[in-house]
């Protein structure tokens, strides 16, 4: 199992980082869209849809797909910006208050219920994929690097101190502790970010201008706070329908799903900060 996550790593990153600095902007949106429509996949197989209405969610899901593509290239009618920024603040709403307050209660929406949340976690995603990386790849590999970071800072801190469990009901391995270190991790990251920024002049740097860089650092132990939200929402889907994986659409690591759940709350809440500091600076 190691062997072939290892494996399965060393073809993906390669392929994630070529297309990150070096596609086209209507490849790496397509690229984008590919996982988007792979993860409406993997939610439709949570959502104990009946074949049928799994058949009309795809397809719909392929059509929404299809039209943000055709926006993003401004082949139909229609404002991309506003259309990213309606998203980011859907995403907002459901990942600070819908989905905290849905794992909360443990709740077991409806199917329908379920589907729909699940559009709410995708496509804001594709949004953010397509923004971040319009504005530069590497402010889109800050972002991510932020979860992974603060993942292994929370797996790690986990398991030298956990005791207190974080919600056992849903995800038993993780720790009250582990989030601290997480923490931690995003604090110790913004701080190297922000050292880096008044440094050199780079594409975060506008991000860490004097007297941003504290507000800057909170931001992210924010969206790592949002992460764990993200995390814990798949795990309990996947828990509702006896599911440990999302699906092998990744050998070794499961489903796309399964990769990019922590990011799915960070993109778009992300993205639409970026936006709000661009407002600021207009």
């Amino acid at each position: 199992m190691l062997l072939t996550r290892v494996l399965t790593a060393l073809v993906l990153l390669p392929v994630v980082l070529g297309m990150t600095f070096f596609a086209s902007a209507p490849l790496w949106s397509l690229f984008a869209l590919a996982i988007a429509l792979g993860a409406c996949w993997e939610w439709s197989r949570m959502c104990e849809l009946s074949p049928g209405a799994q058949s009309l969610y795809l397809l719909a899901s392929g059509a929404i797909g299809a039209y943000l593509w055709l926006l993003s290239m401004r082949m139909v009618p229609g404002n991309f910006a506003a259309a990213a920024l309606t998203a980011f603040i859907l995403a907002a709403v459901f990942w600070i208050a819908l989905a905290p307050w849905w794992l909360a209660r443990r709740a077991r929406p409806s199917a329908s219920t379920r589907a729909a949340a699940g559009w709410l976690v995708v496509w804001p995603t594709w949004f953010a994929l397509v923004v971040l990386r319009e504005t530069s790849p590497w402010l889109l590999l800050a972002v991510a690097a932020l979860v992974w970071i603060a993942d292994t800072a929370a797996y790690f801190a986990g398991k030298r101190f956990g005791k207190h469990k974080l919600a056992p009901a849903i995800s038993p391995g993780k720790t009250w502790e582990g989030v601290v270190g997480g923490m931690a991790g995003a604090v110790v990251y913004g701080a190297v970010l922000a050292w880096v920024a008044h440094r050199w002049d780079t594409p975060i740097s506008a991000y860490f201008v004097p007297g941003a860089g504290i507000p800057a650092i909170v931001v992210l132990v924010c969206l790592t706070a949002l992460s764990i939200v993200g995390d814990l929402l798949e795990s309990w889907m996947k828990r509702g329908v006896g599911m440990k994986d999302s699906s092998n659409l990744l050998p070794g690591h499961g489903g796309l799903l399964d990769r990019i759940d922590s990011l799915t709350a960070t993109l778009p809440l992300a993205a639409f900060a970026v936006f709000l500091v661009q407002r600021s600076g207009a």
